[in-house]
């Protein structure tokens, strides 16, 4: 499972494709909760738009930095891998972009825009974010499918579209209990409640389809002892979902105490989903094609990358958490003076 460390050319893929990995991670997580307060739009008030937005101001910008790093280490460090998952991909990757400048646009123009035209940036906003999600939700399927491109394939990555999407809106509805209060934060544990059990569907739609893609990750999940390694995580998962389950149907909380408490867990457990996606492919970067040792640049590129890694990615990080202890606590009125 774990490269040799006194090898350059084991080792140096393993740790790049751990970054890259942890950035995915993050930025799923991060760019998860705005993308789904984004998504949430259409059923909040006029002024509850405008705390939404200043619930996730501070941030949105500093979240999609993580989607560029786990892209440029691709490209850097797995360039054959980039050229044949970007090939595979192109069309849904191409309205995730078109999404991402929709709610860049809408979140900049519906502050400047006049009253009677606020309602149009407002539902642009809405249509950016479900893009971005459904076009993410739609690569992950076919990801998992192994890049196949058949009806099959297609049909399994429209269900993952579909639930990666109310996945982020549960994750949002989580964040939002965080950061707002009074009615809106009555309305965000209802979304909360109605979207969880997007989050059940999609988890246990991947985790069936996930052995059924290969032999080698059938075997790895189920055979004595590699099951072992993996118990864990759904044992794990099963517990974190009841607790939400249990959250959401007692919120709010009396004087609004443990708050961030549903947004902690879904953190946790869409973390846990994907170390159990990372488990089952490793070490594969295009499934059942192409290992990631097979795909890494030579070790002496990726011996200098990691050089510039080791500033980059401390630094993004850096202002990141800064960002988000600078502006933690509820969100206020929103003001553009």
């Amino acid at each position: 499972m774990f490269p040799d460390f006194a090898n350059p050319a084991e080792w140096l893929p393993w740790a790049f494709a751990s970054l890259m990995g942890f950035s995915i991670l993050v930025y799923v997580v991060l760019d998860g909760f705005d993308l789904g307060v984004g998504i949430l739009f259409p059923f909040a008030g006029d002024v509850e738009k405008d705390r939404m937005i200043g619930s996730i101001g501070p941030f949105w910008d500093a979240n999609e930095t993580w989607l560029v790093l786990a892209v440029g280490l691709l490209l850097v460090a797995f360039p054959t891998a980039h050229g044949m998952i970007l090939t595979a991909l192109y069309l849904p990757v191409f309205l995730m972009l078109i999404g991402l400048i929709l709610r860049g646009v809408a979140f900049e123009f519906r502050a400047k825009a006049h009253a009677k035209h606020k309602a149009l940036w407002n539902n642009l906003f809405f249509v950016g974010s479900t893009m971005t999600a459904l076009s993410q939700g739609f690569m992950l399927g076919l990801y998992i499918m192994g890049l196949e491109q058949t009806w099959a394939t297609y049909a399994f990555a429209g269900l993952t579209a579909v639930f990666l999407t109310v996945g982020y809106s549960f994750i949002g509805a989580t964040w939002l209990i965080h950061k707002t209060e009074g009615m809106l934060q009555i309305r965000a544990v209802r979304w909360a409640r109605e979207s969880l059990w997007g989050v059940i569907l999609g988890i246990g739609a991947v985790s069936l389809a996930t052995p059924l893609v290969s032999v080698r990750i059938f075997d790895r999940w189920l055979q004595f002892p590699e099951a072992l390694w993996l118990a864990p995580i759904p044992i794990i998962s099963g517990l974190l979902v009841a607790w939400l389950w249990r959250m959401v149907r007692q919120m709010p909380f009396a004087g609004d105490v443990r708050s961030w408490q549903p947004f902690a867990v879904a953190t946790g457990l869409f973390s846990l989903a994907y170390v159990g996606l990372a488990y089952s492919f490793y070490p594969y970067v295009v499934p059942e094609r192409l290992t990631i040792y097979e795909a890494a640049a030579a070790p002496e590129s990726l011996l200098i990358i990691l050089v510039g890694a080791c500033f980059v990615v401390p630094v993004i990080a850096g202002y990141s958490v800064l960002a988000y202890v600078i502006f933690r606590g509820k969100a206020t009125e929103l003001r553009y003076d």
